[in-house]
């Protein structure tokens, strides 16, 4: 079972473990359901308001967090936050090395995360 830390600015850290197996909930819905206030508007991955920075624990294992969708990878290049050129590597690769996600498009695999998020 991983284990997920969410840490922000003005919250304690809180560290959870992800039901192992499930694939499908996504590291927004595993927030919510330990009452970790990160901010959301839309909840599909239009508006950007769940932006998180995710940091592999254990760098030395290949990432195994699903791919970036074709709305998460819109919005962050809206916001700034990826680039053409790793957007064309991610399509030749299928791997990205960009540490911003939207909370509520990344789905939670069996891998020890740290995920940052803003707080207001």
């Amino acid at each position: 079972m991983p284990l997920i830390t969410f840490s922000s600015p003005l919250h304690k850290d809180i560290t959870v473990y992800a039901p192992a197996g499930s694939h499908k909930q996504t590291v927004l819905e595993l927030a919510k359901e330990h009452h970790i206030p990160i901010d959301f508007g839309c909840g599909n991955g239009e508006c950007g308001t769940c932006l998180v920075k995710v940091t592999r624990i254990d760098p030395h294992k290949p990432p195994l967090a699903n791919p970036l969708t074709e709305r998460e990878l819109k919005v962050l290049k809206e916001m700034g936050k990826i680039t053409q050129a790793e957007i064309d590597q991610m399509a030749v690769g299928n791997i990205s090395s960009n540490p911003w996600r939207l909370a509520c498009q990344m789905v939670v695999r069996d891998e020890d995360l740290l995920i940052e998020y803003p707080s207001r």
